[in-house]
């Protein structure tokens, strides 16, 4: 299920999803049904491993359970062992109940498998739910036409950077591409990397990123979601204009940029040996908590100002399994996630850099949050991020080709060329 969103200000109204990451590990036994027991605690299977993250989905978990209806058991789970063994979570004998992921068409890609169970009820008696926006409902409805996500925050990528090291180094935010490769030459002059990536070291992923970026500023947003729903063609000459881009700003990016992960670059950005870093304020939970008064952004350089300006603004949340056999007590805790309370206990114990769903619901009030916001108000439309607006199915295919460009950006055609053939299998699949 693509996101196509009609208007951007009813998503905002409700529009959620930060890192509600949660495993909840209580033993789950398997019964002669295939469904988990009915027995225990709700089992909440979560992937937001970073300490914050973590430490907020304990807080969270504690809360409800002091409520007295019901009663959750947490487990984390890294987050890429997560993203990797989720399939086989869900098609377990005995599967973890509820479980934080993604809405839209990554949720659709598992509600096609009937691996996911029919959350109308919670959405139809909640009545926080009932008052979230038309675009968070439709983001959460399968093809189906059935809910089968909670959504509780969504946050920003922009271009991430340390202020006292731009103020030690003289420069500035750029405002528009020339800039930003005039940005970056400094930088590199001054001994410094310009760009951390961090697509090594399990962490992959990070380079689509750039590709979503560059495609919604070259060819807009509503071409990048026909490419990625199959309408599109990898190799067509639209997307080599991307990579022409790409290939101006590769030369600036950190030499080690497929080698580390994502939290080692971030660890490098912080340091000052790299200046910048393309990211979504999830890394922020990985940072010291005393850094984050020092960290701002910019907005990904505006390329082609006759392109309408989209942002990528993903949301995070929840659903469950199919098979559990808790299906009330999971409905119950499902409702709690949903609620401003809920929301707030997270956002408090987190890095506080995301924004809640709940339109009740308070954001930390930072003035980074601040400016988070209205980044994302000011945009025309919004996007997810790669797997989101196509499947978790398809986002391998770009680990390879992306992380091939970068290290053969001559290559370019026959990797395009390859991404194509190897999309085509998931498309047809």
């Amino acid at each position: 299920m693509t996101n196509h969103l009609s208007s951007r200000r009813r998503f905002l109204a409700g529009i959620g999803a930060a890192g509600t990451t949660a495993l909840l590990s209580g033993c789950v036994t398997a019964t002669s049904s295939g469904k988990s027991s009915s027995e225990g605690p709700v089992t909440l299977q979560s992937n937001l491993s970073a300490p914050q993250a973590k430490a907020a989905m304990e807080d969270l978990v504690a809360a409800y359970g002091r409520k007295g209806s019901g009663r959750a058991s947490l487990n984390t789970v890294a987050a890429e062992t997560f993203r990797t063994q989720l399939p086989t979570y869900l098609t377990s004998a005995n599967p973890p109940d509820v479980l934080t992921w993604y809405p839209g068409s990554v949720a659709e890609a598992y509600a096609k498998k009937d691996l996911l169970l029919d959350l109308d009820e919670v959405w139809n008696s909640s009545p926080d739910l009932k008052r979230y926006s038309k675009a968070l409902n439709s983001l959460c409805t399968a093809g189906s036409g059935k809910k089968v996500f909670v959504p509780a925050t969504y946050y920003w990528w922009g271009m991430f950077y340390r202020k006292s090291n731009f103020a030690k180094w003289g420069v500035s935010e750029p405002t528009g591409w020339d800039e930003f490769l005039d940005l970056c030459e400094t930088l590199k002059s001054k001994g410094v990397a310009p760009i951390g990536l961090g697509a090594g070291g399990g962490t992959p992923w990070v380079a689509s990123a750039w590709f979503d970026y560059l495609n919604i500023r070259v060819n807009g947003a509503a071409y990048h979601r026909e490419l990625l729903a199959g309408e599109r063609r990898f190799d067509d000459p639209e997307v080599r204009r991307v990579f022409d881009r790409w290939r101006e700003v590769l030369p600036y990016f950190d030499p080690d940029g497929t080698a580390v992960s994502f939290q080692d670059a971030t660890t490098a950005l912080l340091n000052g040996r790299s200046g910048m870093m393309l990211i979504g304020t999830f890394f922020a939970d990985a940072a010291p908590r005393d850094a984050l008064d020092d960290i701002d952004f910019f907005r990904f350089p505006v390329i082609d100002p006759k392109v309408p300006l989209a942002e990528e603004a993903p949301t995070d949340g929840y659903f469950a399994s199919a098979r559990t056999g808790r299906r009330d007590d999971v409905l119950d805790l499902l409702g709690y996630l949903a609620t401003a309370e809920a929301q707030e206990i997270y956002i408090k114990g987190s890095s506080g850099t995301v924004l809640p769903c709940n339109p009740d619901a308070e954001d930390s009030g930072t003035a980074l949050v601040r400016k988070g916001r209205k980044h994302i108000e000011e945009a025309a439309d919004l996007t997810q991020f790669f797997n989101r607006d196509s499947s978790d199915a398809l986002q391998p295919t770009a680990d390879t080709a992306l992380t091939k460009f970068i290290a053969r950006p001559r290559d370019v055609d026959g990797i395009l060329t390859e991404w194509q053939r190897e999309a085509e299998k998931i498309w047809n699949a």
